[in-house]
């Protein structure tokens, strides 16, 4: 392992999602800071929070032409001693190539760099695996549209944003055909990525995200926060009164992310909560060597009884979640005494590595 020390070392991340969460946490714990970013959605990371001044966290930016030209400033990163911060933006803009995150980014990451390719549903083993191997509830799939006999979400990929996915409703087979037909009609969906569609019954709760966070230096679990997202333009459609809803069928309804607020929940929840991140944890080790380093997110849905509460889980996010909202709960502060952002618990766990000289149990 390369000689890493908090003097010489600067923490990266990509210009979106959760860089200033990021950074914020590093600059915190005493590290060097560096954002890649893209033209045009530079002035946030050099300008509005620049370290100047005794503020700001930011303290290099990179401006690049495309996000995806990270792959050609390797040589740069390397220089300033860099640890890399994977977040969902670094995937989506590498274009969900992760062999290429795997064998040709060559930079120390912080985290299972093998484990990020899970959210991907087309490959295998993916997180459904995952959350079978830690019997980890889902809800129902359907392995074909004449299979659907209850309301379901068809999760697909859009044909221009290959990031994004295109939602719609289907309460049988005939509903799904003439849904998927008028998508392909204005081409915001291809065949073939119809073809790779999930097909998932709709499950119907609270929606509370988990986001937990692992180390392997204490083999412990902790529960860093909760918070729920804000979504367009099923936002705006949930608070229309039914008899204005009925205006709006024609509509495709989008669950596009713009947003989070926190939430918390009842303390009888904690217990299987935390069942189920010990459960992922375990089968993570089981099926990707060591396992997941860091935070994770169990995007879930509180469901009623009879006979109790229950949760079913309906997303995973394997590396830095998107909400640095999650701080405004309380969970962090009963663990340390006060609130701490993600960012800034992944630098104090790459600081105590340091420290025990076992940054090689949490880089990849």
């Amino acid at each position: 392992m390369k000689n890493f020390t908090l003097k010489n070392t600067t923490i990266a991340v990509l210009g979106s999602h959760s860089a200033l969460d990021v950074c914020r946490g590093a600059k915190d714990e005493g590290f060097k800071t560096l954002v890649i970013a893209e033209k045009g959605r530079e002035k946030t990371y050099n300008q509005y929070y620049k370290t100047r001044d005794g503020k700001g966290c930011v303290d290099e930016c990179i401006v690049l032409e495309h996000f995806a030209d990270i792959m050609d400033i390797q040589d740069h990163l390397q220089k300033r001693n860099t640890i890399f911060i994977p977040n969902r933006s670094f995937e989506a803009y590498l274009s969900f190539d992760y062999e290429k995150i795997e064998k040709e980014f060559l930079i120390p990451m912080f985290g299972n760099r093998y484990l990020l390719k899970i959210e991907e549903r087309g490959k295998r083993p993916n997180q459904y695996d995952l959350l079978t191997k830690a019997n980890i509830r889902f809800p129902v799939q359907f392995a074909q549209p004449e299979d659907i006999d209850r309301l379901c979400l068809i999760k697909v990929q859009e044909a221009k944003r290959k990031f994004e996915r295109a939602f719609f409703f289907a309460k049988n087979p005939a509903d799904y055909k003439k849904k998927a037909k008028k998508l392909l009609a204005e081409k915001k969906i291809t065949e073939e990525g119809l073809q790779h569609a999930v097909i998932e019954e709709y499950v119907s709760g609270v929606h509370v995200n988990f986001n937990f966070f692992y180390s392997p230096l204490t083999k412990e679990l902790e529960l860093l926060g909760t918070d729920t997202r804000r979504q367009t333009n099923i936002e705006g459609i949930i608070h229309l009164p039914a008899f204005l809803q009925e205006d709006l069928q024609d509509m495709q309804i989008q669950f596009e992310e713009a947003s989070h607020t926190a939430v918390t929940v009842l303390e009888s929840m904690l217990d299987p909560a935390f069942a189920l991140g010990e459960a992922f944890v375990r089968a993570s080790e089981a099926l990707f060597i060591p396992g997941i380093i860091g935070p994770f997110a169990l995007q879930s849905i509180i469901i009623p009884g009879p006979p109790k509460k229950d949760i079913v889980v309906i997303d995973v996010s394997p590396r830095m979640p998107g909400s640095p909202g999650i701080a405004a709960t309380p969970y962090s502060g009963y663990l340390y005494g006060s609130s701490m952002q993600v960012g800034r618990r992944v630098a104090k766990e790459i600081k105590q590595a340091m420290k025990m000289k076992k940054l090689d149990e949490i880089l990849s």
